[in-house]
């Protein structure tokens, strides 16, 4: 079992940066393929990005591209997004969710562990 806690989250202007963190316990991170979704207030929750056991490879939802990036440090079992460039329709609560399956089409119902969510508000 793996619990995950995110960290990170504020109120930034537009065109300003947040760094998300998620730290995961348990001897078992490295096993797990990353995630993070986000859920705006009214919308469905939907896929941000996520990242394979070793880091090398990334997938990222169009809206993002370019703006946000994924990484991991196993020996700190934790993962990280970068976001940069922020736009207002980024304000969501960002979730980080631990899975088994690393796909093109990345959703929810791959990931088997979700932490609790990070707020995230961008001004405009």
């Amino acid at each position: 079992q793996v619990q995950l806690v995110e960290s990170g989250g504020g109120l930034v202007q537009a065109g300003g940066s947040l760094r998300l963190s998620c730290a995961a316990s348990g001897r078992t991170f490295r096993s797990y393929v990353m995630g993070w979704f986000r859920q705006a207030l009214g919308k469905e929750r939907e896929f941000v990005s996520a990242i394979n056991l070793s880091g090398s490879s990334t997938y990222y939802t169009d809206s993002v591209k370019g703006r946000f990036t994924i990484s991991r440090d196993n020996a700190k079992n934790t993962v990280y997004l970068q976001m940069n460039s922020l736009k207002p329709e980024d304000t969501a609560v960002y979730y980080c969710a631990a899975g088994l399956l690393f796909v093109p089409t990345m959703s929810a119902t791959n990931f088997r562990y979700w932490g609790q969510g990070t707020q995230v508000t961008v001004s405009s």
